[in-house]
């Protein structure tokens, strides 16, 4: 038995899984939670990104420290949560990002491994992106192995679109596969609510199916030279912001926000070697019904949640560190250079004792 925890770039809550994998093709989901953070505890999160992003290296700041503390404690009492935690002979620690810069060859994710091993008496897999950039890869995304390990027996060609703060593609060929990030997904929407003072999110995509799209200023967030680059690529959450949207009102903005989402995602298949017959969506954004219709009409293909074909889209990305982190404690590949343009194979991931 393995956990997987998985805090994205969304910064709602801690997802936790528990599960019997091999780190092949076996895969069992046992037993899945999440752990909201509080508002307060989602504010430092964000806080600490914002740090983060304006240092040229990970440091030891104090309000970042404090940050990790803080979610390292909550993905404690996320996996508590879980029932049955205590068979789980290791745990997959992903912790959450607070800036990815792998121009610059590093990326940072906040999360104190060895405090979590000492709390919960079990081995944490942690790190698991840095040695893929220090390979010359993107670090980014690491699910699609687990992606192809959960749908092998679909048919091909198809994709899995994860659509959380950022969204990321993988795409199955008959003989060929590959991964990127496409463009924000949750995030800007999430950013433009907030800053109306109107929650932390487009609840089930109401505000963005009251507005209209307003197409000059989706024309002007299209308008950025990162959609012409060729996979495999990835993003920082805040490397694209509302301000293009500034003057529209609440619906229009949301609208227009959520398009871009969809069209970001259009762009990419459209820049496929092969035209995918089928999206499966997992993460926050499938909840959302003006994306998922704005994804069916701007793409032209299938698109449906993965819960289509009986897998869990709440708890999929924690599966998938529990898969990876059975395959880095045994050294196997967590990254490939068709999935973050590495320039071999890599295990990533660190190992830390209780």
């Amino acid at each position: 038995m393995v956990i997987g925890l998985m805090s994205g770039t969304s910064a709602d809550a801690v997802d936790a899984a528990l599960v019997e994998t091999d780190g092949e093709g076996a895969v069992r989901l046992v037993a899945a939670v999440e752990r909201p953070y509080a508002p307060a505890e989602r504010a430092q999160i964000r806080d600490a990104a914002r740090r983060a992003l304006a240092l040229a290296a990970p440091s030891a700041e104090p309000a970042i420290r404090e940050a990790e503390r803080m979610l390292t404690l909550a993905h404690a009492e996320a996996v508590r949560l879980l029932p049955g935690w205590e068979r789980a002979e290791l745990i997959g620690f992903h912790g959450a990002t607070v800036a990815h810069r792998p121009e610059r060859g590093w990326t940072w994710q906040i999360g104190d491994a060895g405090l979590l091993a000492r709390i919960l008496g079990r081995p944490v897999v942690h790190d698991f992106r840095s040695a893929d950039v220090a390979e010359g890869g993107q670090g980014a995304p690491l699910a699609p192995g687990f992606h192809r390990a959960v749908t092998g027996h679909l048919p091909r060609p198809m994709g899995v679109l994860n659509i959380g703060g950022v969204a990321n593609l993988t795409w199955f060929a008959d003989s060929a596969w590959g991964a990127f990030d496409t463009g924000p997904g949750n995030a800007l929407i999430d950013d433009w609510v907030a800053a109306h003072g109107a929650g932390s999110r487009d609840s089930d995509g109401a505000l963005a199916s009251a507005g209209r799209v307003r197409d000059d200023v989706l024309a002007a967030l299209l308008d950025n030279p990162w959609f012409d680059q060729p996979g495999p690529k990835s993003l920082d959450r805040d490397d694209f912001s509302i301000r293009p949207a500034r003057g529209l009102d609440l619906a229009d903005g949301a609208a227009t926000l959520t398009a871009f989402t969809a069209e970001a995602v259009a762009l990419a298949l459209r820049g496929l070697p092969v035209r995918l017959s089928r999206l499966l969506v997992c993460g926050g954004g499938r909840r959302n019904r003006a994306l998922m219709r704005a994804l069916a009409a701007r793409t032209g293909i299938d698109v449906a949640p993965v819960e289509a074909e009986g897998l869990d889209g709440d708890s999929l990305e924690a599966q998938a560190f529990a898969w990876l982190a059975v395959r880095a404690a045994d050294g196997r590949p967590t990254s490939w250079p068709e999935t973050t343009g590495v320039s071999r194979p890599v295990s990533g991931g660190q190992l830390a004792h209780p």
